[in-house]
């Protein structure tokens, strides 16, 4: 089984794109983030046609994921227990949904990305990774195999960025992001990609700007961390820098992972 993940930056924006590669990379499911969307405005046909079940879950022009699968979608859940929620009023966003496929539990997640350390939204960003750690901890205690994925936001280590002299004091390399992130390693989740797409220099997320991607200026920031048992069961993992290129694209390149049966 092939399961990826991808910040495709507005479904309505790529949706051809997203098809093209769904039908070239033969990937069983896909998680999605940053769909930019209403679950009315979702393409669910298009990509149904493919042979995909599909569950999003989208407010507005900001945030909203999805699952893609055609090895079953079953117990769809969008959000989590313990999302602190953002905003006044408080509510919770569009950030997160999972889904049971051919009895593997995926989370797609699309992490806050937190602005800056002094904003508000990074004490977001921390509390809500805290939430998210103590519901899959949760989920993963009954020993099936689970996955959270996505657009974590973060780049925890030095090597997942192009350069640590440019982001001193930035957001994405903070000491409490990293915490936060490591919290779900030293949970017993694992980093099922980098072993297999070891770094220096391999990255994730380019910005637009600058010829970023052209000068290879880029962050590993999307991953998927795998519990135990879904760890196991990896036998291979890539990630997609080729669907970074051309007119179109989005700014974050699809993560791949092979699956033993």
């Amino acid at each position: 089984m092939r399961i990826a993940t991808w910040n495709v930056n507005s479904i309505r924006s790529r949706v051809d794109r997203v098809e093209a590669w769904l039908q070239r990379s033969d990937v069983d499911v896909l998680a999605i983030q940053e769909t930019k969307a209403r679950d009315d405005q979702f393409p669910f046909e298009r990509l149904r046609a493919l042979g995909y079940e599909v569950a999003h879950h989208g407010f507005n022009h900001w945030n909203g994921v999805a699952i893609l699968s055609r090895v079953g979608l079953a117990d769809v859940r969008t959000g989590f227990d313990g999302d602190p929620g953002w905003g006044e009023p408080v509510t919770q966003e569009a950030r997160a949904i999972s889904a049971t496929c051919a009895g593997t539990r995926i989370v797609s997640v699309y992490v806050p990305n937190g602005r800056n350390i002094a904003d508000p939204h990074m004490a977001y960003k921390i509390a809500w990774l805290g939430g998210l750690r103590a519901q899959v901890e949760q989920w993963a205690a009954g020993g099936a195999p689970l996955a959270v994925m996505g657009d974590w936001n973060i780049a925890p280590q030095d090597d997942d960025v192009w350069s640590m002299e440019y982001y001193l004091d930035k957001s994405h390399v903070s000491p409490g992001e990293r915490a936060a992130f490591n919290a779900f390693l030293e949970s017993g989740f694992v980093d099922v990609v980098r072993p297999h797409a070891p770094g220096p220099g391999v990255y994730t997320y380019w910005d637009y700007t600058r010829l970023a991607f052209q000068k290879r200026r880029g962050m590993r920031i999307d991953f998927i961390l795998g519990s135990p048992a879904f760890a196991a069961r990896v036998t291979g993992a890539l990630i997609d820098r080729e669907e970074r290129k051309g007119k179109g694209a989005s700014d974050h390149a699809p993560v791949v992972v092979e699956l033993a049966d």
